[in-house]
């Protein structure tokens, strides 16, 4: 049997240098793809999670100052010396120098700050609502003689009304109506002692307020503020106009005017033709885009203006500006959310038949 020769030459086989690197460069490709897809699934995310924030923000921002709105000169009861016709104010009470249910500060833009407006709100908490009840005497030193003191408590702000002068004073006894109550025998319902009688006759009136509350909104440092606090972030501009009567006593709004000019410092007639304010609240998406996405408004008194506007205008009653490039250039590179609403001053309207 004649024997074969055994080769013991083994062949090596395995990647060239060639296929390693097209291998890698396929899954450089593949890496590659994998994250442009994340990246754009990232900054959609982010965008979609923005304009979420933005609609929530300026929502709630719409929906605090619409709440204090509804409660705009509460406790002003309509009467036929009605507080809202005090054409003379004195105030005895520290920090209180109005008793104006509204009150508009048109913004003013400067190199650093966009033009914001700012709102502020007046109201008392009286459980009586503020009626008026006459003063039957003279003073007695402090305390004062009235039909009853229902209603009235220890270190309330009440209001001494004369005809259209008006005393700001605070409330200071009987213990009757103390917090908590000292009951005296026989129960002591005729009396209010305040800190200054000053007005305080026979034929004149007083109104217990209440705690008196002062609430201003207005935007600062991208934040809505409630009495200088911040209360929401991502709130980059506030405007508001006035709703006007031809006369105090309609009610029917026939012009929308911003705080200027006339309206800056309204007199006693024109603050009681204001029936109603118009806010706008712009929230702003906090990521900013590679390139311009959001214009200027077009137009303020045009019926369908494209842009960053607060809301349409006519001629009679132009919408305000927005102006948000002071202090920021990139502004235009940013989304945006408006939102606005038209509040009723119910108070002021209620008191129609007595202005």
């Amino acid at each position: 049997m004649r024997a074969h020769p055994i080769n013991n030459t083994q062949r090596q086989v395995g990647f060239t240098i060639i296929e390693l690197m097209v291998g890698m460069a396929i899954g450089l490709l593949l890496v590659l793809v994998i994250t442009q897809v994340m990246g754009a699934f990232e900054a959609r995310n982010r965008a979609t999670m923005g304009n979420a924030d933005a609609q929530t923000n300026g929502g709630i921002a719409l929906y605090s100052i619409s709440r204090d709105l509804q409660m705009a000169g509460y406790s002003l009861i309509p009467d036929e010396s009605s507080p809202l016709e005090c054409a003379t104010l004195t105030s005895g009470v520290a920090g209180i120098t109005t008793i104006a249910p509204i009150t508009l500060v048109n913004g003013t833009a400067t190199s650093t700050i966009p033009d914001s407006d700012s709102i502020t709100i007046r109201y008392g908490n009286s459980i009586k609502g503020g009626a008026l009840s006459p003063i039957t005497a003279n003073p007695v030193g402090n305390n004062l003689t009235v039909s009853n003191n229902f209603g009235c408590k220890v270190n309330d702000i009440a209001l001494i009304v004369s005809g259209n002068t008006c005393f700001l004073t605070t409330v200071t006894g009987p213990a009757d109506i103390a917090t908590p109550p000292v009951a005296s025998s026989p129960p002591n319902t005729t009396m209010i002692t305040v800190q200054n009688p000053a007005g305080a006759a026979p034929n004149s009136n007083i109104a217990c307020l209440g705690t008196w509350n002062q609430i201003t909104y207005a935007v600062s440092n991208g934040n809505l503020t409630r009495n200088g606090v911040p209360l929401l972030a991502g709130i980059v501009n506030l405007q508001a106009q006035y709703g006007i009567s031809a006369t105090a006593n309609s009610n029917q709004v026939n012009q929308w005017v911003d705080a200027t000019n006339t309206w800056a410092t309204p007199s006693l007639a024109d603050r009681n033709r204001i029936k109603a304010l118009r806010v706008a609240v712009i929230a702003r998406n906090d990521k900013m885009d590679t390139t311009t996405v959001t214009s200027a408004c077009s137009s303020i008194d045009t019926a369908s203006p494209t842009g960053l506007c607060a809301w349409a205008g006519n001629g009679t009653s132009p919408a305000p500006t927005v102006n948000l490039s002071p202090g920021d250039a990139n502004w235009n590179r940013y989304r945006y959310r408006v939102f606005e609403t038209i509040a009723p001053l119910r108070n002021i309207v209620w008191s129609k038949d007595t202005l």
